[in-house]
């Protein structure tokens, strides 16, 4: 069985797994989940929950499938990732270390991007990026709250990223990866602005966002 990845193009649960698979050079077959027609929350969608990884950011989802099938709990959101970036290990560019210092690092800026980043990123493209797109207004006061709280995750960004090239060190990891669905987004919108007013992390956007994945 091939690679099979179920998804919604816009999700950026989906566009991440995707990225992950291109960094990898792996060949998988996209099958679209139609959202708005209510798919994912429908058979055969759900009935695959059962056999494989899942993987669900907020309402969107992606399912990841091959031929070894696995059970996670549902929130474990960047699983998929790591699940790729260790069993094709020798595949493409190396995402993961398996120095076990280099690892400890990765696993924590991982850990960052999750739990500190991506909450007020995710807030921030939808308000500035998917709402505009649908006709719907922003919420002024969501969105600067969520300035707020991105500008401090940032600053920490900042400070990390004048000792080194990428989040977990000189080396382009999973910990730099996992941001390029938001960070795609948040550089169409006024959001733009809190990452390029510090150098050190504007340096990094451009070069992370100019890879190929």
């Amino acid at each position: 069985m091939g690679i099979k990845v179920h998804g919604a193009t816009p999700s950026t649960a989906t566009r991440r797994v995707c990225a992950c698979l291109n960094e990898k050079g792996l060949d998988y077959e996209f099958i679209l989940v139609d959202m708005r027609a209510g798919e994912h929350k429908k058979d055969p969608f759900l009935s695959l929950q059962n056999h494989l990884l899942i993987f669900i950011n907020f309402s969107h989802a992606a399912i990841w499938s091959s031929a070894r099938f696995l059970r996670w709990r549902p929130e474990a959101f960047w699983a998929i990732n790591r699940y790729i970036a260790y069993t094709y290990a020798d595949n493409g560019a190396p995402l993961v270390s398996q120095n076990p210092k280099e690892m400890a690092s990765e696993f924590v800026w991982m850990d960052v991007e999750a739990l500190r980043y991506d909450l007020p990123a995710s807030k921030l493209a939808w308000e500035l990026s998917f709402k505009p797109k649908m006709g719907m207004p922003a919420d002024d006061v969501v969105v600067e709250e969520n300035l707020s709280l991105l500008s401090k995750v940032l600053d920490v960004y900042e400070a990390r990223l004048t000792q080194s090239k990428y989040l977990a060190g000189n080396s382009y990891t999973l910990a730099d990866l996992n941001h390029l669905p938001t960070l795609s987004y948040l550089m169409e919108t006024r959001a733009k602005a809190v990452f390029y007013s510090r150098p050190h992390v504007r340096a990094w956007c451009e070069n992370i966002l100019e890879r190929t994945a």
